[in-house]
């Protein structure tokens, strides 16, 4: 859309000082002569673009221009504002001076205090945190990853893959890429990625158009599970589970109802409740569950 354009065009020439409009238009992908249409339609908005030409020439703001004044309201300010600050605390590489630049162009002080991302997990070293830096330079400038996996079945395995997309879903963060080893589309689980590393390899393919994270799944079979939960694991479950699963009994207990494959993952998962959780259904479930703990109890023998 044009208006998106627009906006995104103005916050491209405020990153750079100044800009060509060949250089735009390679940018978004448009004829030259469609963003020279979108600078007149700027100008005619109030927005002071001026354009150099010759030598040294280019595309550019006026110097000391306040963008609040004829463009964008005081809450879309602070969208934009907070949106290069999500940016700046995943270590996005120049958000930072991005920030100051658009600060001085709101010309107002807006609080950069209110968030840090960390892909890293708790207790983690610095030399194991992930930054958003490396993967989007792995995803932009498209260079394969290689990393140590744990899959749900708590099988590891060396992986190299084609990054094709940064998805958190469920408390989560995920990359969606083409695995070298599967040859096919596959979803690995940021936090199970061990050692990552960028390498110099680099690739030409794209996600297909068609593809649906809903649809990554079909390799597992699922299976509806009741599980009885105690008062005393309610502060988990609305961390775990979403509120449309978990139903509150007369007595105090709480009845989740939620799909889970028949595998390793599960029963680990369902281990890590202790005592505070039973399973009512399936059958083949609750009798897993039970030979395992009877073998853990065993060990204290």
């Amino acid at each position: 859309m044009q208006i998106e354009r627009l906006v995104r065009m103005i916050f491209y020439i405020v990153s750079r000082e100044q800009v060509t409009a060949k250089e735009l238009a390679d940018y978004f992908n448009v004829s030259t002569r469609t963003i020279y249409r979108d600078i007149t339609t700027l100008t005619l908005s109030g927005i002071p673009i001026t354009s150099k030409k010759g030598t040294g020439g280019g595309i550019s703001l006026m110097d000391g221009y306040a963008l609040n004044k004829s463009f964008l309201t005081t809450e879309e300010q602070v969208q934009v504002y907070q949106g290069l600050q999500i940016l700046q605390a995943s270590n996005y590489p120049d958000a930072e001076q991005a920030l100051t630049k658009i600060d001085a162009l709101f010309n107002q002080s807006l609080s950069d205090d209110w968030l840090e991302i960390d892909f890293s997990y708790w207790g983690s070293s610095e030399e194991e945190k992930i930054t958003i830096s490396d993967l989007r330079r792995a995803l932009t400038k498209k260079h394969v990853l290689s990393f140590e996996y744990f899959n749900s079945e708590l099988q590891q395995s060396e992986r190299k893959v084609d990054p094709l997309r940064l998805i958190f879903k469920s408390h989560a963060w995920y990359i969606v890429g083409y695995c070298h080893h599967n040859h096919a589309i596959r979803v690995f689980r940021l936090s199970r990625m061990k050692r990552i590393n960028v390498l110099p390899e680099s690739f030409e393919r794209c996600l297909p158009k068609d593809f649906s994270l809903a649809d990554s799944t079909y390799e597992t079979d699922y299976s509806t599970f009741k599980l009885l939960f105690l008062p005393e694991m309610s502060y988990r479950l609305f961390d775990e589970f979403q509120e449309q699963q978990v139903e509150r009994c007369p007595n105090g207990n709480y009845l989740v109802t939620v799909q889970y494959p028949l595998n390793e993952w599960t029963y680990h998962r369902l281990l890590s409740f202790g005592p505070y959780v039973e399973i009512l259904e399936p059958a083949e479930a609750r009798k897993e569950l039970k030979r395992r703990a009877l073998k853990i109890a065993q060990k204290y023998d």
